[in-house]
């Protein structure tokens, strides 16, 4: 998009439509003409104003510079399309996708790609919309982070019967044939809760996100319940707490631990659970870790900066974005190879948030 308002702005000009001294339209204008951020805008705008071909005046606009009527080279994109591969992610408001955004990147660039991602809402309506205008738009390849308890896609399975290079990434999809890269869930989750066990906790809760639908926290939920039948523990549903988006995180563990106050440990399938378990914990008078543990999946920002770094599973997320990356660019040179899912493995790294349980807890 980038690319066409710059070709459109220059033709403007070139077609004399823009004449010198000519107010152009706003970046509000223009956004809202292209259908694109104001930061794409403002970026093209600045190409042009060190061009010399447009120039600024507080408060009143963007006008057309005397320059502009001198004979001009016809303006060639030195990038096209044919450069770009759209990543599709339902968010980017943390570190995991942050990370993951940053390995696909890097290795795209290594060979002389561009990423355009776009952001899906965690809607599946709008993830079938961005993959059409992804697919039209001439895109070379395409990576999807599928949004949350997604189990059938029909654009996506359009994508797998034509052979189209793309990739889905952080899990996969049940009965798909399709290219997938995601860490061991499974394994990473079982040693969360064995490291648990071998410290001597014995009611250990499982706090996530809506299970069914979503196989990495499927995966994880039967690493999960398998840690603690190869412990001796039994497998307690009053234990597992499936958290809904609609109400408030906070509010709902923190009544869950007022109602389970037998837990000493807990097992959270995201970070963001992890520190809101903190926060709950704190509410209620309890120090994590000597009254309750908490082991959670990957880290968040900053996390030196905490009272209490949390205990957790590290995906390794710029590795798997340069694993999806890698592999979407081995489809673009030979679309119809054999599919295959890449499970990569996960690292359990201890931290002050757990301990062994402490016995004189009321």
């Amino acid at each position: 998009m980038y690319i066409q308002l710059k070709t459109y702005m220059m033709s403007q000009i070139q077609q004399g439509i823009w004449k010198p001294g000519d107010k152009i339209p706003s970046e509000n204008e223009l956004a809202e003409q292209f259908n694109v951020s104001r930061i794409t805008v403002k970026n093209a705008m600045a190409a042009f104003v060190n061009q010399g071909l447009i120039y600024r005046i507080q408060g009143k606009g963007s006008f057309i510079s005397d320059s502009a009527a001198l004979p001009l080279t016809p303006f060639e994109p030195v990038e096209s399309l044919e450069s770009c591969i759209a990543f599709l992610m339902p968010r980017l408001d943390n570190l995991y996708t942050a990370n993951l955004l940053t390995g696909i990147e890097q290795e795209l660039a290594d060979h002389g790609y561009h990423v355009v991602f776009k952001l899906t809402h965690d809607r599946q309506e709008v993830e079938i919309k961005r993959l059409k205008e992804l697919t039209q738009l001439g895109m070379k390849g395409i990576i999807i982070y599928p949004v949350e308890g997604e189990t059938f896609n029909s654009e996506i399975l359009k994508l797998t019967l034509g052979d189209y290079p793309f990739v889905i990434v952080d899990r996969y999809l049940r009965g798909l044939d399709a290219n997938c890269v995601s860490s061991d869930n499974f394994t990473g989750a079982y040693e969360a809760t064995k490291h648990l066990t071998s410290l001597g906790h014995t009611t250990i809760s499982f706090l996530s996100t809506a299970i069914t639908g979503t196989t990495s926290i499927e995966d994880r939920l039967r690493g999960y319940e398998q840690a603690l039948s190869d412990a001796g523990l039994s497998i307690e549903y009053r234990l597992r707490l499936i958290l809904n988006n609609h109400l408030s995180i906070y509010e709902q563990i923190k009544q869950y631990m007022l109602d389970h106050p037998d837990v000493t440990a807990i097992v959270a399938t995201t970070s963001t659970i992890g520190l809101f378990a903190m926060k709950s914990a704190r509410e209620l008078n309890l120090v994590v870790p000597r009254d309750l543990s908490i082991v959670c999946f990957d880290n968040q920002e900053k996390s030196e900066l905490s009272e209490v770094p949390l205990t957790y599973i590290d995906q390794n997320e710029t590795n798997m974005g340069r694993e999806a990356a890698k592999r979407v660019l081995s489809l673009i040179q030979n679309p119809i190879q054999e599919r295959s899912i890449l499970t990569l493995p996960c690292q359990l790294i201890v931290r002050g948030s757990t301990v062994s349980p402490n016995l004189a807890r009321s």
